[in-house]
């Protein structure tokens, strides 16, 4: 009897059609997602039985829960932070069945084509705050 070990490697790439420029992408914020903030479809989509891993699509705009300091999917609407325009999920972050805090990289500097970004935006309920991202829309 021989013993085989069998790997697979996979790459995806994520969508990044919604980043106007390369500017900012040098110099990212680590930051925790909330996973319970979010919906699947717009914000995140799950893995099928074969792939059991989900992930955060790359684009998402996000805000900071003031409370918890975990980000959440950004709202105009909110009273808990997630008001102010923190950046954008630059890179998919994947996730376990069952995780509800995600780790991500968050472009806070930079352009981004309005149109594009998952989930939508509206520029002009964006508001300016001294923490707010510094962000250029075309």
């Amino acid at each position: 009897m021989t013993i085989q070990p069998v790997s697979k490697s996979e790459y995806t790439t994520a969508n990044r059609e919604w980043l106007a420029s390369l500017h900012g992408t040098d110099s990212v914020d680590t930051i925790t997602l909330d996973l319970n903030l979010f919906c699947e479809g717009t914000h995140y989509v799950c893995g099928d039985g074969c792939e059991p891993y989900g992930r955060v699509l790359s684009g998402v705009p996000v805000g900071r829960v003031a409370e918890s300091g975990l980000y959440g999917p950004y709202d105009p609407e909110a009273h808990c932070g997630r008001q102010i325009l923190r950046g954008f999920v630059i890179a998919e972050a994947p996730f376990a069945p069952g995780q509800t805090r995600v780790p991500a990289a968050l472009l806070w500097h930079g352009a981004v084509k309005a149109s594009k970004v998952p989930g939508g935006i509206d520029v002009s309920e964006l508001v300016w705050h001294p923490r707010a991202a510094q962000i250029r829309f075309v």
